[in-house]
């Protein structure tokens, strides 16, 4: 193992040297991943009537980065662990340049899905060092600090994209607001070649590329299978893709628990604290992604606001997660992480009841920034308990597979509650536009309803198409679209109530979480010895 000497003892634990300047240089890399992950929701309906594309297609569009993120980290972060982490920051920054270029002229729909998964593959090489090295480079109360502010930045530009991508979409066309990230990525890509330090507590251990490739399998092939699933005619390429899923993970479980150097360590993934945290963070974080999915669609679509307009008010979610955040990690030592993570899914309950209840076809202004708020609320509470949770229960020589935990909770999470929710939302819409045209007094082709039943933007390039029945068609759409929105809402609903009912029946309460992590520290220091469970 080689350990660079670029660390001293502050009153905080261990910091790097220019402690600052590391940690604004990182925070920026995570900047570049978290925008370009955020930009393309608002752009969904221009995307939409530009390429006529179908509701499925927006999903993957949207989803798309997502996906290759989600599938590679924990690869990459055990190709990081071994083979150097600053190398995976550098390269997984430099690629997002190209990346985010083919993604910005694109000639059709497929190919912008294809730069998207490309984009997120970029990421997963950058976003989980960033995470890696926070925790290598810093202990104590700096780490928990540290973890906190790259949490609220991460987070907070995660919500603040879709304004940027608005504004530059009122000036500009659909692909601009794939550009947004380019010079922020070449001055990352300048001050992480300078300033962060190489070779910090990384491992020796092989990396099991069999397990990465199962990984990365498993988790596209998942996220597809839940895109096609509502989709009119494509069951065949939902069953199958489901079924690669199953078979890829099943032989991913297989292969961690036989090989000598497992990729996902299911040792340490079965701890109490590391589990939960997981899964209660993919929740949450995935919540916050399928409400700004969903919701700017709903703005623009439902209300008709202007794509500046739309990104402007999800603004309050990245003000709230700024604010929250440092006072989350307070809250840690104060009241531990399960109540911490616990109050942070109130809130995120509370912004998804707002909008069910109260985004309707004339909501006002003050209620959509409401809901936004208090899902911003509740990201910024629960965000630092489940990331430093993570952190904290693994040895320091797998910090790589605790990060790339860490990411999967925002980009799986994502990539499956957006899955979830758009799918939802596809069938809600799908249904309920079938149901009026069958109830129209005037007989509607079966054409011309199939093509109602793809997406809303399918709906509006066909009422431009037919400007004597435009009206009665937005208004039909429209009303489609709350009623799948509606239906995504409740489900938002549901699932933060199960990982909450998760978090506080499994989660230890302080007491036990401080002396559960002692426990585990000390199997760690032993060689051989078996970790705490």
């Amino acid at each position: 193992m080689t350990t660079a000497t670029t660390t001293g003892t502050t009153t905080d634990g261990t910091a790097p040297k220019g402690a600052g300047l590391v940690l604004g240089t990182l925070i920026l890399v995570a900047v570049v991943a978290n925008l370009n992950l955020a930009v393309a929701n608002v752009a969904l309906p221009d995307i939409g009537i530009a390429f006529k594309a179908s509701q499925t297609a927006l999903d993957l569009v949207s989803v798309g980065f997502s996906v290759g993120l989600a599938g590679t980290v924990l690869y990459f972060g055990a190709i990081g662990d071994r083979y150097g982490r600053k190398s995976m920051l550098l390269l997984g920054t430099l690629l997002a340049i190209p990346t985010s270029l083919l993604a910005a002229y694109a000639p059709d729909v497929n190919v912008l899905i294809v730069a998207r998964v490309l984009g997120g593959v970029a990421a997963g090489m950058a976003f989980p060092t960033t995470l890696a090295l926070i925790t290598a480079l810093w202990s104590g109360p700096g780490r928990t600090k540290a973890i906190a502010l790259w949490s609220a930045v991460g987070g907070s530009v995660a919500a603040l994209g879709p304004f940027l991508a608005g504004l530059a979409l009122h000036w500009f066309w659909w692909g601009s607001c794939f550009l947004l990230t380019l010079p922020l990525a070449v001055v990352a890509l300048a001050l992480s070649w300078k300033l962060v330090p190489a070779h910090v507590h990384e491992t020796t251990d092989r990396v099991d590329h069999l397990g990465g490739v199962l990984s990365v399998v498993g988790i596209v092939a998942l996220v597809v299978a839940i895109n096609f699933a509502p989709t009119p005619g494509a069951g065949r390429v939902a069953l199958i893709t489901a079924g690669v899923a199953v078979v890829a993970l099943v032989a991913f479980v297989i292969r961690q628990r036989t090989t000598d150097h497992p990729l996902f360590d299911l040792t340490i993934g079965g701890r109490r604290i590391f589990w939960v945290a997981a899964v209660g963070g993919l929740i949450v974080f995935g919540s916050l992604m399928g409400a700004i999915f969903i919701g700017l669609q709903f703005l623009q679509n439902v209300l008709g606001y202007s794509t500046l307009r739309s990104g402007a008010v999800v603004i309050p979610a990245a003000l709230c997660m700024m604010l929250v955040a440092p006072r989350s990690a307070k809250l840690i030592h104060r009241i531990g992480s399960r109540l911490t993570l616990l109050l942070g899914y109130s809130f995120c309950l509370l912004g998804f009841v707002v909008m069910l209840v109260g985004w309707t076809a004339h909501a006002s202004i003050a209620v959509v920034i409401l809901a936004f708020a208090f899902a911003g609320v509740g990201v910024g509470l629960a965000g630092t308990p489940a990331s430093h949770s993570l952190t904290g229960s693994v040895p320091v020589r797998r910090v790589g597979m605790a990060s790339a935990t860490s990411d999967l909770q925002r980009d799986l999470g994502g990539s499956i509650m957006q899955s979830i929710l758009g799918a939802i939302l596809t069938a809600g819409y799908a249904a309920d536009i079938a149901k009026t045209a069958q109830a129209s007094s005037t007989p509607v082709p079966s054409s011309v309803t199939d093509t109602l039943e793809r997406s809303y933007a399918s709906a509006a390039a066909l009422a431009h198409q037919n400007p004597a029945h435009a009206s009665q068609i937005i208004s039909a759409a429209r009303s489609s679209f709350l009623t799948g929105s509606n239906w995504a809402y409740l489900a938002g609903c549901i699932a933060i109530l199960l990982g909450a009912v998760v978090v506080g029946v499994f989660f230890p309460r302080k007491d036990a979480e401080l002396r559960l992590l002692d426990e585990y520290a000390a199997a760690d220091a032993v060689p051989e010895a078996s970790p705490a469970s």
